[in-house]
């Protein structure tokens, strides 16, 4: 079983690490544009293999997109970061040419392959993958929510001074960070509402923090995050190729579901080995559906920035 991480930056090998440490992929290949960069991460994590008690190989290849061939999931950091100065459309026009290329070679070798689209604008490059790929829908996945929502149960855990495993909770809409729209009124504590533990003032300050949560890393670090990032992505491709049928919210495309067409929005959906096998439609309150409403314009508005 292959999977190949196309990026080997800190998310995509922060990503190809834990899927060789969960040990359920018989080889990662990291391939990068960087002469020798994918190779050398490639090799430094290989060093690890004996410590960490894992058997899955992962290689490195420098813009050779025949050593994916035949990957099961192909995941997409590539991209990259707005710069100073740089305009939202300088932008989404140099990682929209990225990620077409990129998925253009990878389905030169990987026809029947699931993709998994990290670069952002997350769910616009999501869009632009389903509209110009060739692959079928349920093939093609943004993954955006997954991390939003592991921040969220972060910060509810933080506030309810308990073990984040205790908590369930969800982020929905538009990857961004105001955009993303996290449930506070479907998160629970073992079960019970979280409504129940906490204040209005506590939630709306859980709230706040989830929908910062990646510029309060960027500025804490200075780049980007990569540890939960990379968590996030192998929780997903693992769910499809060991077909574990889990619950994610994700970017996917939307053909009436929620009242939207043409667009790629984060919702709940059931992840398996066709990849999408199930979108999930919750039954939003008005102030929810509201937000959601807004947050897809928004999402329409940087597609339209595409060329």
């Amino acid at each position: 079983m292959k999977i190949s991480v196309i990026g080997a930056g800190n998310v995509g090998a922060s990503c190809a690490e834990y899927i060789a440490i969960k040990n359920f992929a018989s080889e990662v290949v990291l391939l990068d544009i960087k002469e020798g960069f994918a190779e050398g991460k490639a090799m430094d994590l290989m060093q690890t293999a004996t410590l960490n008690g894992f058997d899955t190989r992962v290689i490195g290849t420098t813009n050779d997109y025949s050593k994916t061939a035949g990957s099961e999931v192909v995941v997409i950091t590539s991209g990259i970061p707005r710069k100073p100065g740089m305009t939202r459309e300088e932008l989404i026009d140099i990682n929209a040419g990225i990620v077409k290329t990129v998925a253009e070679n990878v389905l030169k070798y990987s026809p029947n392959t699931t993709l998994i689209v990290v670069s952002n604008p997350m769910d616009t490059m999501a869009y632009l993958a389903c509209k110009t790929s060739g692959l079928p829908k349920n093939k093609v996945i943004g993954m955006g929510g997954i991390l939003d929502s592991a921040r969220f149960k972060y910060r509810l855990s933080e506030a309810l001074n308990c073990p984040a495993s205790d908590v369930s909770g969800m982020v929905i809409g538009g990857h961004g960070d105001t955009t993303m729209i996290p449930l506070t009124r479907l998160a629970s504590y073992t079960g019970s509402p979280v409504s129940n533990f906490l204040s209005a003032d506590q939630l709306n300050h859980v709230v706040n923090e989830t929908m910062v949560g990646g510029a309060t890393l960027t500025k804490l670090l200075g780049t980007s995050a990569w540890y939960a990032p990379g968590a996030a992505v192998s929780s997903l491709v693992q769910s499809i190729v060991c077909d574990q049928k889990k619950l994610f919210p994700c970017s996917v495309w939307l053909e009436g579901e929620y009242g939207l067409h043409d667009i790629c929005m984060g919702v709940p959906v059931i992840i398996g080995k066709d990849g999408i096998e199930k979108i999930v439609e919750l039954d939003l309150n008005a102030e929810e559906k509201d937000l959601f409403a807004k947050s897809a314009e928004a999402v329409r508005s940087v597609n339209n920035l595409l060329g």
